[in-house]
């Protein structure tokens, strides 16, 4: 599995239906955050290697609504 964190910049007032939006419709959400700063909040999902990360993150993160924008990390590696 490939570890991606998508910051999401949300509407004004629209942070907590956002995160509540993706928890329940997206299966490959780990866990929200919310976070301070630019961006609104911080998700991690789990994604097989081979899946279209690009694709993804377009269909599936930023046509929620209330999603203004989206920021993508991939991880790498995970140190313990």
């Amino acid at each position: 599995m490939r570890k991606v964190f998508v910051m999401i910049k949300c509407d004004r007032g629209q942070a907590y239906e956002v995160a509540s939006s993706m928890v329940d419709s997206i299966e490959e959400v780990s866990e929200v955050d919310s976070i301070s700063g630019q961006y609104d909040l911080m998700a991690k999902f789990y994604l097989p290697v081979d899946a279209d990360l690009g694709r993804f993150v377009t269909e599936k993160v930023q046509t929620l609504p209330g999603v203004s924008d989206t920021f993508t990390i991939v991880a790498f590696n995970a140190f313990t």
